[in-house]
């Protein structure tokens, strides 16, 4: 993608300079365009899409939930940030002290039998030394830079609080800067009395703009003042629900008009432990995520350990869930753990009572959004605020197992016992962590063998490979079970890898009749916290933004049509290349030594050798990591923490040959990388030997940063043992040996098609909907037949999103949106030169 910044540039500023939408080709002399053909079949009929096809996956990773949809503005609200969930966490994360007008005291907390109940069981113990009018308390940080306020916009304050003074005890909330010199609101002032827990409330009207202010809470007097679950909320929600949402993103999320809403999970749904709440030992963290935790009061709810590395206030819960999924008129689509777990852990729990326990809860579930408010968990729902039924047709059970045996035989357990009481709703399975392996291969392996009826596939590659896997689902069984492609996303937020998404997204919708879910994954992102990228939705504590891929899923999620009508295309065609490049070596967390590394050519001729008896000055760093020195007559890289440590050496133009490396593992968690077709630290194949975690092998092509697995089966690497590796390369094939034995082979054949198109039929409108992704540098100009018969208005609506393909969305800057406009020159056969770089939609009016 590199080369492609000028003739991309190019076409921003002729766009930027005011050129039609409808001229020839943007950017590009329309005699260098290629040529390609679009033939329509009016008078057919394709498969019919599932309303529902497209939707969103939420997760609380990247502080989705806390910190960012969830609307609360204080952070360790309930002060249950302790070190058990995170090593650098202390009850008062986020909080500290502060005094005025001369006054004292200490804060800590606390957690004993005058907690504020058993699931929010630490609370703020001020200890209080005031004199005159001196006042001790804290302030908290909010999110990201601090508390964001509007001007002229309500805030609504609450805080649970007791006191042991006998006249009560005064408390000052405000809203202020750090320092304390500039305050955002007229003070809120409440005087809480008795020694029992009660909630005080107050609102605020803000009299500035900021996004970075501190609630203030300071206490006057002397004596104990005990606070808990100390609150602050905008009032204007999303649909101005109070415990609601962040109002900026769920517009974002609803103005892509979701068919369905994935929550809560990912990997928070499997990892962590699989037993909940126990009174007799107290409140258990880090469990896996457990629906019943996230029901009720607020004030009631547990505080979970988050898998991604943070805490969890479950403040948005299942109720909230339920409500967004109906407030944006989507399906909800829970996700429950199968005792299995998964994301790295790979351990099934072997506890039957468990497991029923997990199976009732998952009928307990139905029922909540189902039920009558006559039923034990339909009261539970009217109770909160929703005495009609939300409803539920779909529920998956489990995520990304590693251990398909394991998690089908607990699968089956839970789908007979809902399909007993709950026919009519569909439960859904997956198929692992990756798109092929062995893993892929045994679960749907069980997946037919149990007559499952539908699948969850789940991947992240490169955009690349999205490009070369259009026809991937064109031979899938028709008659089998649906696939629902839960998660998926190229490994960037570029135009180029939104453009490869919307290409593989006609692939999806040309095999409706088989991929009937769809969702980008993650949805949303922090700016400041971010475990995962790409994301579709960015956000600080005041802002929000469209990535690139958020516009053109938005393109495709607006615009889906009721049915495909059958089209194919022809042109411009590209042919496989050969595997080329230099080779490398690297390591995974993990201390590894390298030997006797050997290249010879197809015919023989030896092309490098090196003993390392001579130092190690063939070899250049390329990924810059990691603790690289020769040590007894070895290549050794000693750092066991550092993480992809490549070194290369030879030539990027060599092809057709052997390696030959010796390699030993001396400690760490992993094995080895041994790289090849090596051309810069983000292109390149690697074999990973003892991956994840030493439990599989696997090789990765590297394309511009994002790496596709193309071979995958379980493998290990024991500490100590040299081994022989070997990798053959012919062309396009690979044949990779390890100690002499075949390991495995692979083909890399597959052709990156830039161009792909979909027709679809809106019924309603009356509308033929033409879909075309051009992916390339160069404009395809195309002939579009429409078919014999088929009349058309001269005009048609076209929505075109192009530009730089290195180009991303950021806070300052979102220069990738879509441009609409009004084409004429219509026809049952057209010709449209589609821009470099874009995905186009021409809505065609029929008669």
């Amino acid at each position: 993608m590199r080369t492609y910044r000028l003739v991309a540039g190019l076409v921003t500023a002729i766009v930027a300079a005011g050129l039609s939408a409808g001229a020839p080709a943007i950017g590009a002399d329309p005699t260098a365009a290629l040529d390609y053909t679009i033939d329509v079949d009016s008078g057919g009929t394709g498969p019919a899409i599932d309303p529902d096809m497209y939707g969103v996956f939420f997760e609380d990773i990247n502080r989705a939930a806390d910190g960012g949809l969830y609307a609360e503005l204080v952070q360790n609200r309930s002060f249950e940030y302790l070190p058990v969930d995170n090593g650098s966490y202390t009850g008062l994360t986020a909080w500290s002290a502060v005094s005025s007008a001369g006054g004292s005291g200490t804060a800590a907390t606390v957690d004993d039998d005058a907690r504020l109940n058993e699931r929010n069981r630490t609370y703020l113990k001020l200890t209080l030394s005031n004199t005159g009018a001196g006042a001790y308390g804290v302030q908290n940080a909010g999110y990201n830079t601090g508390v964001a306020l509007e001007k002229g916009k309500r805030y609504d304050f609450s805080v649970w609080a007791r006191t042991d003074a006998a006249g009560g005890t005064p408390l000052t909330v405000s809203l202020r800067d750090q320092a304390g010199t500039t305050t955002y609101a007229t003070a809120v002032r409440v005087s809480v009395r008795g020694d029992t827990w009660r909630r005080y409330t107050g609102t605020f009207v803000a009299t500035g703009t900021t996004d970075a202010a501190r609630l203030t809470v300071q206490a006057g007097g002397a004596g104990t003042l005990r606070l808990d679950m100390v609150s602050l909320f905008p009032r204007d929600t999303f649909k101005g629900r109070p415990n609601g949402l962040r109002k900026d993103l769920a517009e974002k999320i609803a103005a892509l008009r979701p068919g369905f809403v994935r929550f809560p999970g990912g990997c928070i749904v499997n990892t962590g432990s699989m037993y909940g709440y126990d009174a007799a030992s107290g409140y258990q963290r880090a469990r896996a995520y457990q629906w019943k935790d996230t029901v009720g009061p607020v004030e009631e709810r547990a505080t979970n350990a988050n898998f991604w590395g943070y805490n969890q206030s479950y403040g948005l819960g299942y109720y909230e869930y339920f409500q967004f999924a109906e407030d944006v008129g989507a399906k909800a689509v829970p996700v429950v753990p199968a005792l299995v777990t998964g994301c790295g852990q790979n351990r099934a729990v072997d506890d039957e009572a468990l497991l029923q326990r997990h199976i009732q809860d998952t009928l307990d579930l139905i029922e909540f959004a189902t039920g009558p408010a006559t039923s034990t968990w339909g009261a539970k729902r009217a109770a909160m605020g929703h005495p009609e039924p939300f409803g539920l047709d779909r529920l998956e059970v489990g995520n990304e197992e590693n251990l398909p045996d394991a998690f089908m035989a607990r699968f089956v357990k839970f789908r007979d016992a809902i399909k007993a009481e709950y026919p009519d709703i569909t439960i859904i399975s997956n198929s692992g962590p990756d798109d092929m392996g062995a893993t892929f291969d045994r679960a749907w392996e069980l997946n037919r063998a149990n007559g499952v009826e539908m699948v969850d596939e789940h991947y992240y590659n490169s955009p690349d490979w999205f490009l070369q896997n259009n026809r991937r689902y064109d031979s899938y069984d028709r008659s089998g079970a649906k696939v629902w492609l839960g998660e998926f996303a190229s490994q960037e937020n570029k135009l180029y890898n939104a453009l490869a998404e919307g290409a593989y997204l006609t692939g999806l919708e040309r095999n409706a009749d088989v991929v009937t879910m769809a969702s980008y994954a993650p949805l949303l992102a922090n700016i400041d916290y971010v475990q995962w990228r790409p994301d579709m939705i960015w956000f600080d504590n005041d802002q929000s933004w469209g990535s690139a891929s958020y516009e053109v899923q938005k393109l495709f999620m607006t615009n889906v049509g009721d049915r495909v009508v059958p089209s194919t295309f022809s042109g411009a065609t590209r042919t496989p290349e050969p595997v080329t490049g230099a080779v490398g070596l690297s390591t995974w967390r993990t201390a590894a030594r390298y030997d006797d590394v050997l290249v010879t050519s197809a015919d023989g001729t030896q092309l490098f050798h090196d003993d390392f008896s001579a130092g190690a000055d063939r070899w250049t760093p390329i990924a810059g990591r990691g603790a690289w020195s020769v040590v007894d007559g070895g290549y050794v890289q000693s750092d066991t923490a550092a993480e992809n440590t490549m070194v290369e050496a030879g030539d990027e133009n060599w092809r057709d040959y052997d390696l030959d490396v010796k390699a030993t593992k001396l400690s760490g968690a992993e094995g080895f990388l041994v790289g090849f077709g090596v051309k810069d630290t983000g292109n390149y194949y690697w074999w990973n030997l003892g991956g994840w975690n030493n439990t599989q092998g696997a090789v990765e092509k590297a394309v511009n940063g994002g790496k596709t697995t193309l071979i995958a089966k379980p493998n290990t690497i024991e500490t100590g043992r040299a081994y022989d590796i070997k990798v053959q390369i012919r062309g396009t094939k690979v044949t990779l040996l390890l100690d002499g034995q075949v390991w495995g082979s692979f083909d890399d054949n597959a052709v990156t098609e830039p161009f792909a198109q979909v027709v679809t039929r809106d019924v309603a409108a009356g509308q033929l909907i033409v879909k075309v992704v051009n992916a390339q540098a160069t404009p395809a100009r195309t002939t579009i037949n429409l078919g014999a018969g088929v009349r058309v208005a001269n005009k048609a609506q076209l929505t075109v999103i192009s530009g730089d393909p290195e180009e991303l969305n950021t806070r300052t800057a979102q220069l990738i949106k879509p441009r609409t406009s009004t084409i004429k020159g219509v026809a049952p056969t057209f010709t449209r030169t589609f821009e470099p770089y874009s995905v186009t939609f021409i809505r065609v009016q029929t008669k």
